[in-house]
């Protein structure tokens, strides 16, 4: 084969007609009228003979020739002079601002977490060794490849864009030097030349006849030399390919081995040449080797020697062209304009475009080249790279669904570009204004999303395939990436476009909204566990999405306004079969409710409800800008149904809490997965907390009476509240305490809970510090679990380094293990036993180690609510709940039943919930008491506590029934609870009964309260010593008899005074 090359190449230089020198070449291409046809024909004699020995090739050999007879005449055309001195010049001359490195798979990236803009910005090694960002926090990750260095973008950066190598103004980059000093002749010549080297490599690399060149290449005559070319796939494994070669091909397995190592590194290889038969015959067998039931036949084509010639060299065409752009910005700017240009009267697409709409057909070798053709071309010219990012958008479509089709890596198809662009605040603030890019990402995923919608036009993932899915995701992806940076200056046009991709993704909440309805299973146990994790997947996708949307539309008053009336509009659609329903009556205490009959242990519910949890998102951030005011003006009163916007959540909140009453156990783990996931860390902030807040907005708008009927009908426990129920089924009984402990948990959590910009006056770091707070409540924790028990924003920060110190310290590692945070003394005061993110085991766990904490300071063991901040105005009327008729009723039922010996209604964890509401309002009507004047203050918690039962039964006040709870012996826990609320009772009371002298009546409360507080300690110590003397005397009596025992049998005890010895030392260390 290499003689045949070798003869190959003599007989190009000997061709008769052209000149011999590179030089002469240039010259001579110089003086045709059409350096297109010339050059096409120099190629069509040229490239076949350098290309002949594609099974065994000289490489060294091949390049050599390519340099001499191609490539270095094109540079002598270009240049006009030397090509080698004049790249010389132009190196020395031709350092710019960008770095631009495309980074290999594997490759150490690095991004600064103060500095970058988001977490897409990254650095090479050595522009990052060289830059400020060294000192910084940073974090490092390998590349999977495509990746591109962000050095010297002012868009990436918030401060230090440049390393020192491409700094401007350094020797490098001094401005002079900046553009690249190419005189007109050079540009004249490159903008002849550029376009036909382009056309060449896009017609070559997307020619689809396997048989025949395009007409101006066949001026040769045609042999009848053919190539088995086996492609690239990842459906196959390493083993399968080589096994089929060595059946279809009868090889060795060192060649096999080969054939299929080659195949996996550039995305073909040609197996087999000989005439075309032979050739189709190795094809059909190995189509018939590697195809079985489960996978498709590997891809293999027969291919003319002469079109595999051609297509291999217009990739190392392409490789030329890199080289020569890298030189300097005009050459750049030539390329991208010949790329860009249509072909008049052609309906074709440019020519970037046919590559990039070709892109998911190519193999991988190809694919690479030509990424880096497009890396070191339009992005490294932003204003090109706007132009491309536009041609891009424009067939995103078509694009993302030949991705979608394809089975080759992300990391290899072209829209793995799409971060590139997207995430450039001035390009993604262009592409939504000019293109709607919003509504093209959005519209995208629903065209490829139908295959998973049911008949009520809802997504089921149920039967779902993993990989096709997963490619899907890289759509989510491209959204998160265009709405990564807010924008600082709104356009008209720009609001205008935002709101129409806005209301388009709302369209996906709604086929997301309910989704995947599940119903309670009632005596058989399911069969099969229903696929849960695509639906969970993608509201994790969604979850930083959901919360960039919600910040776009708070930029704006106006802009969210009509977001809010848009996204209710979407969520009263949903709850149309809410509206129509037949209707049930509540009563309790004097109030009637009439509601939807449903209920979630016969109905469907579902845990997926995006659109009701934005709704939530938006009316939080309303509140904050002070918008609540306008809000009729957009959503008229009389259509805001308030309780059907609460319904959906508070459904979920039932069905998680029947979930920890064992009700669904019947349904298998993967309900248990969702429930898990749904307060996991990793979701909760778009979805168990927002049903939280949709709560808290119901509570705002609703009457609180009215709202507790609706709550109590939902938990299915208005009967139980309603009449006394008598059982002996002690799983019932079971049932009916936690649903009773689940209601109170979330009651306490509308209330209590108001750590929320816009749900209470708090800042995003008081959040964090909360958070920390009750973490390390539980235990000292290193730094990576704290982290890891916090939610990441977009830029994947969780806020931890800026407020850790504040509450904690740092306890530095001993000998062995890892150091850990330790919560400062002070920060005790916060913690709140019932925080609404611990599981059950953290709850159990922090309530341990602080009562174990206090009882170490000799302290009691009552652990109340810490004073909550104030309601933002909008969520004031939240409190109106404490202190209404039902919540009364509620409370005091559970007392009784606890005093009723018959009545096993009640647990302690029920009671000590109930003590915990009673603080909060205590805790709101004494912070109230202590801003205003007695008769402003019209929140009357105290008065309706200690108002009398109506009934004989009943006819004692919350306070008495305390006192009583006081005395019974297995509430000896609570002892401490109850005596700090009744003293509280006692300092509300002395607040509402203050005259002037306030200053006086409170210190004189506050000195009563620390008597009765010094008085219970003093009981307490003194009732531990009596213990500590009782035990000691028993000790004395043991030890006392011990001696006599063993006087009256002396034998014995000498033959067994070892064993006694042993038994004396463990007496010891009891004493």
């Amino acid at each position: 084969m290499a003689d045949e090359e070798a003869r190959g190449v003599e007989r190009m230089e000997v061709s008769p007609g052209l000149p011999q020198t590179p030089q002469a070449l240039a010259a001579w291409w110089d003086q045709q009228v059409d350096f297109h046809t010339t050059f096409l024909h120099h190629l069509a004699l040229l490239v076949p003979e350098i290309y002949s020995a594609e099974m065994d090739p000289d490489l060294e050999k091949q390049e050599e020739s390519i340099q001499t007879s191609i490539f270095t005449p094109l540079e002598w055309y270009l240049f006009g002079e030397d090509p080698d001195i004049c790249l010389e010049k132009l190196k020395h001359s031709g350092a710019f601002q960008l770095c631009g490195k495309v980074f290999k798979s594997g490759e150490t990236t690095y991004s600064c977490r103060d500095c970058a803009i988001d977490p897409t910005c990254v650095l090479c090694m050595d522009c990052f060794q060289n830059s400020v960002h060294k000192n910084h926090r940073y974090k490092m990750h390998t590349s999977t490849g495509g990746g591109f260095c962000d050095c010297g973008d002012t868009e990436a950066w918030k401060t230090g864009p440049f390393c020192i190598s491409h700094e401007p103004g350094t020797a490098a980059t001094t401005k002079e030097n900046l553009r690249c000093s190419l005189n007109e002749e050079v540009i004249a010549q490159a903008r002849k030349m550029f376009p036909s080297v382009i056309k060449y490599i896009v017609e070559m690399t997307i020619w689809e006849e396997e048989k025949e060149l395009p007409s101006e290449l066949q001026i040769r005559e045609k042999n009848e030399r053919y190539y088995c070319v086996l492609f690239n796939d990842e459906h196959h494994s390493y083993d399968h390919v080589i096994y089929s070669l060595q059946r279809a091909l009868d090889c060795e397995l060192a060649e096999a081995q080969l054939h299929t190592t080659a195949i996996d590194k550039e995305g073909r290889r040609a197996v087999k040449a000989g005439a075309f038969a032979a050739c189709q015959e190795a094809k059909e067998d190995i189509k018939s080797h590697s195809e079985n039931v489960s996978q498709h036949p590997l891809h293999v084509e027969v291919l003319h020697s002469d079109v595999m010639a051609h297509q291999k060299f217009a990739l190392r065409l392409g490789s030329w062209m890199n080289k020569i752009m890298s030189y300097s910005s005009d050459f750049r700017q030539i390329f991208c304009q010949a790329c860009l240009r249509e072909e008049p009267g052609s309906e074709n697409p440019c020519l970037i475009s046919r590559l990039m709409l070709w892109d998911a057909k190519l193999y991988k070798g190809a694919r690479k080249i030509l990424h880096e053709l497009i890396f070191s071309s339009f992005f490294m010219e932003m204003e090109y790279k706007k132009f491309f990012a536009m041609e891009f958008v424009k067939y995103y479509k078509q694009l993302q669904k030949d991705y979608i089709s394809d089975d080759h890596d992300r990391s290899i198809s072209v829209t793995a570009l799409s971060v590139q662009m997207f995430t450039v605040p001035t390009l993604a603030r262009h592409l939504i204004e000019e293109q709607n890019v919003i509504s093209v990402i959005t519209e995208t995923l629903l065209e490829v999303l139908p295959e998973y919608l049911d008949r009520n036009n809802k997504f089921n993932f149920q039967g779902y395939s993993q990989d096709k899915l997963g490619r899907i995701y890289a759509v989510i992806c491209d959204l998160k990436y265009i709405l990564i940076s807010k924008p600082t200056v709104w356009t008209e046009r720009l609001k205008m476009q935002f709101l129409e991709g806005f209301r388009s993704f709302l369209k996906i909440l709604t086929c997301m909204q309910g989704m995947e309805e599940i119903r309670r299973q009632i005596g058989q146990h399911i069969e099969v566990d229903p696929d849960w994790e695509a639906a969970i997947a993608i509201q994790m996708q969604l979850k930083n999405i959901l919360l960039m949307f919600q910040e776009w539309c708070a930029c704006d008053e106006e802009l969210l306004l009509v977001a809010y009336k848009e996204c209710h509009k979407a969520v009263m659609r949903c709850s149309t079969s809410f509206m129509s329903s037949s209707k049930t009556v509540v009563q309790l205490c004097g109030h009637t409710l009439e509601t939807k009959s449903y209920r979630v242990s016969e109905d469907l519910v579902s845990i997926h409800l995006p659109l009701s949890r934005t709704l939530a998102g938006l009316h939080v951030r309303l509140s904050r800008l002070g918008g609540i005011a306008r809000l009729h003006e957009f959503v008229p009163f009389e259509d805001f149904q308030v309780e059907a916007l609460v319904e959906f959540p508070l459904r979920c909140l039932v069905l998680v809490a029947q979930v920890v009453a064992e009700m669904w156990r019947r349904n298998g783990l993967s309900l248990i997965s969702q429930v898990f996931y749904y307060q996991d860390v990793k979701c909760r902030e778009e979805m168990y907390d927002k049903d939280i807040i949709m709560l808290q907005i119901g509570a705002s708008l609703m009457d609180p009476n009215k709202f507790l009927l609706l709550i109590l009908q939902r938990y299915e426990l208005a009967d139980a509240f309603n009449k006394t129920i008598s059982t002996n089924d002690q799983d019932l009984i079971k049932q009916y305490n936690t649903l009773i402990e689940e209601m109170l948990q979330i009651l306490i959590y509308i209330v209590g809970e108001r750590y929320v910009p816009g749900v209470g006056n708090v800042t995003k770091e008081e959040v964090t510090m909360r958070e920390i707070i009750h973490l390390l409540c539980i235990e000292p924790m290193p730094h990576s679990a704290i982290a890891k028990n916090l939610p990441e924003n977009e830029n994947n920060e969780t806020g931890l380094e800026n407020v850790i110190n504040k509450v904690a310290t740092f306890k530095k590692p001993g000998v062995s293990g890892h150091g850990v945070y330790e919560l400062k003394d002070e920060s005790l005061k916060d913690f709140n036993m019932y925080f609404y993110h611990y599981s059950k085991t953290q709850h159990s766990k922090a309530e341990h180690m602080q009562k174990k904490k206090r009882k170490q300071e000799n302290k009691d063991e009552a652990l109340p609510p810490p004073p909550p901040p104030e309601f933002c105005p909008a969520f004031s009327k939240v409190i109106n709940l404490l202190n209404c008729d039902v919540m009364m009723y509620i409370l005091r039922t559970i007392f009784e039943r606890a005093l009723d010996t018959d009545s096993n209604l009640w647990t302690e964890g029920m009671l000590q919930m109930a003590f915990h509401i009673l603080a909060l309002g205590l805790l709101e009507e004494k912070q109230q008491l202590q801003k205003a004047p007695e008769e402003e203050v019209t929140f009357d918690f105290y008065h309706k506590a200690s108002r009398l039962g109506s009934s004989s039964m009943n006819a004692q006040n919350i306070q008495m029934l305390l006192e009583k709870l006081k005395g019974i012996p297995q509430l000896e826990g609570q002892k401490d609870m109850i005596t700090w609320i009744l003293q509280m009772f006692d300092t509300v009371k002395r607040l509402r009964e203050k005259s002037c002298l306030i200053i006086s009546t409170t210190s004189e409360s506050i000195r009563n309260d620390e008597i009765t507080h010094d008085k219970e300690k003093a009981e307490r110590k003194r009732k531990a010593e009596a213990a500590r003397l009782h035990r000691q005397k028993i000790m004395a009596q043991m030890s006392a008899l011990q001696k006599n025992f063993i006087e009256t049998h002396k034998l014995m005890y000498d033959s067994t005074s070892e064993m006694s010895g042993k038994e004396d030392s463990i007496m010891e260390e009891e004493r």
